[in-house]
C-alpha cells in the first residue's frame, strides 16, 4: 500500500471547495513562496517546531545527543507542555482513507468531500493518486489545490479521479515569479491550459500581496492569460494575512514580508472591479 508524508488533515473545512470537507494536507512543495502561510508544508521531511512561549523549563527533552539535532522527535514525544511538535506523519492510503470516512454524514449532507492539498500535492504523486482513486470507489468528491508546478503528465494522471481543481497563480510575469516564489511559471501557466482541455472543474485562486500583485500591469497580465482560457469555472480572489508569522519563528525560518499590511475590503473590491472591467467573473474569498 502507497504511503506519504501527512502533516495535518483538517476537519470541517469550508474554504478548500463546496460543503463541508476535509483538507489533507500533504508535505513537500517545490515552491519557496514569500507569502506562504503554511511554511511547515515546504520541506518534505519531518520537521521540529519549537513554541518557546509554550516551554516550562523542565529539561525531559534534553539528551547528550542533543546539542547536534537529527530531528529524531524524541523530544516532542516527551514534551509535557507542548511546546515541542514534530511535523509531518507518514501513513498509508488506508490511514488517511479512514480519517477522511468519519465524516461521510457531512459530506452527503452538504455537497462536500475531501481536498488535497499541500504543500504541492503532485509530489506525492503515487500517494495522490491512490487516495483520489479510494474516495472515487467510495463516491466522495474529490478536489486537489494545486500550484500546477510539476509535469503535464501528473496532472493528466490524476485528472480522471478529480472533481474539481483549484489552480493557484500568483503572478504571470516570470521574472517576479521567479523573485518571489524560486521557480519559473512556465510550466506552470503550459500546465494550466493543457489542464483546461481536458477537465471542466477549474477554479483559479489569485492570493492578493499588496505591492507584489495588485498593480494594474499585473491584473492586466491575469485578465489577458486566463481570458484566452476555457472551463474555467471560477477565479477567487484570496487577500493577503500574516497569521502565519509566528510559525515561521518556530520554524527558525525568515519571513521576509514584515512590512506588508493585509489589503482592507476596498482595495479588495477595487481589485474585483478591475477583473470585471475585463469582463471576467470573480468573487473575493475561497468560498463556494
Amino acid at each position: 500500500m502507497q504511503r506519504g508524508i501527512v502533516y495535518n488533515i483538517m476537519k470541517y473545512a469550508l474554504q478548500d471547495g463546496p460543503g463541508i470537507r476535509t483538507t489533507v494536507f500533504l508535505k513537500g512543495c517545490p515552491l519557496s513562496c514569500w507569502w506562504c502561510h503554511n511554511p511547515e508544508s515546504q520541506d518534505f521531511n519531518e520537521e521540529l517546531i519549537y513554541n518557546e512561549g509554550k516551554c516550562i523549563s523542565c529539561g525531559a527533552c534534553l539528551t547528550p545527543n542533543c546539542h547536534s539535532c537529527t530531528k529524531c522527535g524524541f523530544c516532542a514525544t516527551v514534551c509535557v507542555s507542548g511546546a515541542k511538535e514534530l511535523v509531518g506523519t507518514e501513513m498509508t492510503v488506508g490511514n488517511v482513507i479512514r480519517e477522511i470516512e468519519k465524516d461521510l454524514i457531512f459530506y452527503e449532507e452538504s455537497g462536500g468531500g475531501v481536498t488535497f492539498s499541500g504543500g504541492e500535492p503532485l509530489m506525492q504523486l503515487d500517494f495522490l493518486l491512490e487516495l483520489l482513486k479510494s474516495c472515487k470507489g467510495k463516491e466522495i468528491s474529490t478536489a486537489v489545490d494545486t500550484s500546477g508546478y510539476g509535469p503535464m503528465d501528473s496532472l493528466a494522471k490524476i485528472a480522471p479521479y478529480t472533481d474539481m481543481f483549484l489552480y493557484d497563480l500568483k503572478l504571470i510575469n516570470d521574472t517576479s515569479h521567479r523573485q518571489y516564489t524560486g521557480v519559473s511559471n512556465a510550466t506552470i501557466l503550459d500546465n494550466l491550459k493543457g489542464l483546461t482541455t481536458i477537465h471542466s472543474g477549474i477554479y483559479i485562486r489569485i492570493p492578493i500581496i499588496p505591492t507584489i500583485n495588485d498593480d494594474e500591469e499585473s491584473i492586466r497580465d491575469f485578465a489577458e492569460f486566463l481570458g484566452g482560457l476555457s472551463n474555467i469555472k471560477g477565479i477567487q480572489l484570496l487577500p493577503y494575512h500574516a497569521i502565519a508569522v509566528e510559525k515561521y519563528k518556530r520554524l527558525k525560518k525568515e519571513y521576509l514580508l514584515t512590512d506588508i499590511k493585509p489589503p482592507t475590503e476596498e482595495e479588495m473590491q477595487r481589485l474585483k472591479e478591475s477583473f470585471k472591467g475585463y469582463g471576467i467573473n470573480v468573487k473575493i474569498g475561497g468560498g463556494f
